[in-house]
C-alpha cells in the first residue's frame, strides 16, 4: 500500500552514477536539501564499467575536443590531490612501430597533452627506444622509438560512492534500490512517485535533475510535459582481464590499423586490464556484456603487439558498460563527443514550470566540472545556494598530508604492526583516512571478526554496509573492491550468508 506522507527538496535526482553523485555532492556542500534516488547499487552499470583512467583523453585531440581535453586535463589534477588513495599517476607506453600515424603527428599531439592543461604533479613526454628500454619487455617486436606520456589510474565505482558518502554526510540522502515512477509538474515544482525497498511515495522537488546514464529517455518518458527533442547516442565498450602479459607498473597504449587504439593496463596485480571497444547499442538499456566479436577484437590486438600470445581460454573476467552520448550524428561510433550536453528544459515558454536538467555524456574525468555547471545552470532556480566549493575539497579518505598515500601507509603499518603489510596497504587504498574507522580498535586479524576468504573480514563487510550502502555479494566483491578476482570458492555464499545475518 502506498505511503501518501510527502516530502519536499530543492533537488531530486535520478542516477546513482558518477554525475547524479557529483552533483548530489556539489548541490548538498552548497546547503539544498538533496534525495539521490538509484534503481540499483552506486556505480551498477556505466560508471563502473570504464577503463579506469582519470586522463585527458589524448584520441580526442583527433577530433578536435580541444575544450574537453584542456578541462579534462585540468580536472585530472585536481582529482589527484582530492583523492590519492583511489587515484595515482600511471605512465603510458606508445609504441610507434605499428602505428597508423606519422611520429610527427604522435608527437605534436603529445605536445599540445603536455601543455594544454597547466600539468604541475605529472611527467610530460619523453622518447625511448624500444630495443634499449625495460619499458619495452614483453612485446614481441622491440624495434623503433615509443613515447612515453603521463595519465592517472582511478578505482572508478569507489570514485561514486565517496561522492555519495560526502553528499550524505553534508546532509543529502542516498536511496539506493529506489527508483522513479513518474513525475509531473505542479506550478514552479515537482511532484515525483518513487518506489523503494520500503513501499512506494511521493516526493516533492523544486528541480528534477537526470542524471541516469542510458536510462536518460527512459527518465524524461517519466515525465510527464518534458520535451523530447534531444537525442541519446548508446554505445557500448567493453574489456577483458587476462593474465599479465608483461612485467613492469606501466600501461600500452596500443595503435591499431582501424586507427582506434586499446589500453593495456596492470590490474589487480596479476592481471592486464585491456579495452576498450566502441559498439553502437541498438536495444534498450540493460546490464550489458562483451560480444564474441568484441572479445576476439581485444585479443587480437593484444596478440600482435605481445610475445605472450593469449586465448579465450585465459580470460579472467570481462565487463561492458553503455555509454549514454549526446547524439551529434557522427558517422563512427568512435568519434562520438564524449563532451557532455546538460539540456535544462524549463517548459512550456512563457510558463512558470519547475526545471529538469537531463545530463546527456561525459566523462568520468570530469565529473566534478560537469556538476559544477549543473550547478551553475541551475543557478537562477536556487538563489539561497552557496557558490562553487568543490575545487579543492578532498574526497573522503583522501584527506592526507601533502596528498602522500605512501607516508600515509607508512604511519598506519606502523600503528597497526600485527596486521598483514599486504592487507593494510588493500585497505588504504580503498578507504584512505577512513580506513582507521572501519579498523576501529583491530590490531591483530583476530579483531576483524569473520575470515570470508581472500582477505576479507567481517569489519570490512559490516563498515560496507552501515556505510556504504552495499547490500549484496557483487556490490562488495566486485564494485567496492575487485576482490572477486581473487577469493577463493565459496566466498560469496560466505558472504551472502554474513550479509542475511547482518
Amino acid at each position: 500500500m502506498a505511503d501518501q506522507s510527502e516530502e519536499t527538496v530543492d533537488l531530486l535526482i535520478v542516477g546513482g552514477g558518477i554525475n547524479g553523485a557529483g552533483i548530489a555532492r556539489d548541490a548538498a556542500g552548497r546547503g539544498l536539501s538533496v534525495l539521490l534516488v538509484e534503481q540499483e547499487d552506486l556505480a551498477s552499470h556505466t560508471s563502473s564499467a570504464s577503463t579506469k583512467l582519470i586522463h585527458g583523453g589524448l584520441r580526442y585531440l583527433e577530433y578536435g575536443e580541444f575544450r574537453l581535453v584542456r578541462e579534462a586535463l585540468i580536472e585530472r589534477e585536481r582529482l589527484l590531490a582530492m583523492a590519492p588513495h583511489i587515484i595515482w599517476p600511471l605512465s603510458f607506453v606508445l609504441p610507434q612501430n605499428r602505428s597508423p600515424r606519422p611520429a610527427w603527428m604522435v608527437r605534436l599531439g603529445l605536445f599540445l597533452y603536455d601543455h594544454l592543461g597547466g600539468r604541475v604533479r605529472l611527467p610530460g613526454t619523453r622518447t625511448i627506444r624500444l630495443d634499449r628500454s625495460p619499458l619495452g619487455a614483453g612485446l614481441s617486436a622491440r624495434t623503433g622509438k615509443a613515447f612515453v606520456y603521463s595519465d592517472c589510474w582511478v578505482e572508478d565505482s569507489r570514485l561514486v560512492v565517496l561522492n555519495a558518502l560526502d553528499a550524505a554526510e553534508r546532509g543529502a540522502r542516498i536511496e539506493t534500490r529506489t527508483r522513479l515512477i513518474e513525475a509531473r509538474r505542479e506550478g514552479s515544482g515537482w511532484i515525483a512517485t518513487i518506489e523503494g525497498e520500503s513501499g512506494t511515495r511521493t516526493v516533492r522537488a523544486r528541480i528534477l535533475v537526470n542524471a541516469s546514464g542510458p536510462w536518460v529517455a527512459d527518465v524524461i518518458g517519466r515525465a510527464h510535459g518534458t520535451r523530447r527533442d534531444r537525442g541519446v547516442r548508446l554505445v557500448k565498450g567493453s574489456h577483458i582481464v587476462v593474465p599479465r602479459l608483461y612485467d613492469g607498473e606501466h600501461a600500452f597504449m596500443l595503435q591499431n590499423d582501424d586507427r582506434r587504439i586499446v589500453f593495456a593496463i596492470p590490474y589487480e596485480g596479476r592481471f592486464t586490464l585491456v579495452g576498450t571497444t566502441d559498439q553502437p547499442w541498438t536495444e534498450a538499456p540493460a546490464k550489458a556484456s562483451i560480444s564474441a566479436g568484441e572479445t576476439a577484437y581485444l585479443l587480437d590486438t593484444i596478440n600482435r603487439y605481445f610475445a605472450v600470445k593469449t586465448g579465450e581460454a585465459d580470460i579472467a573476467w570481462s565487463y561492458a558498460g553503455i555509454r549514454p552520448l549526446y547524439d551529434d550524428h557522427a558517422a563512427d561510433a568512435s568519434a562520438v563527443t564524449r563532451d557532455y550536453v546538460l539540456d535544462l528544459d524549463t517548459g512550456p515558454a512563457g510558463e512558470d514550470h519547475a526545471p529538469m536538467l537531463n545530463i546527456f555524456g561525459g566523462k568520468i574525468t570530469t565529473y566534478r566540472k560537469l556538476a559544477e555547471h549543473a550547478l551553475s545552470e541551475l543557478a537562477p532556480f536556487l538563489r539561497q545556494a552557496s557558490g562553487d566549493w568543490t575545487a579543492g575539497a578532498a574526497l573522503p579518505g583522501g584527506d592526507m598530508a601533502d596528498a602522500d598515500f605512501e607516508r600515509f601507509l607508512r604511519e598506519l603499518q606502523a600503528e597497526r604492526p600485527a596486521l598483514p603489510p599486504v592487507l593494510l596497504r588493500r585497505l588504504a587504498r580503498a578507504y584512505g583516512t577512513r580506513v582507521r574507522a572501519l579498523l576501529g580498535g583491530a590490531r591483530t586479524v583476530a579483531d576483524l571478526g569473520p575470515d570470508l576468504g581472500g582477505g576479507l573480514y567481517g569489519a570490512e563487510v559490516d563498515y560496507l554496509v552501515r556505510v556504504e550502502w552495499a547490500r549484496m555479494a557483487e556490490d562488495i566483491l566486485f564494485r567496492r573492491s575487485k576482490l572477486g578476482l581473487h577469493v577463493p570458492e565459496g566466498t560469496a555464499e560466505r558472504l551472502t550468508a554474513h550479509l542475511a545475518a547482518a
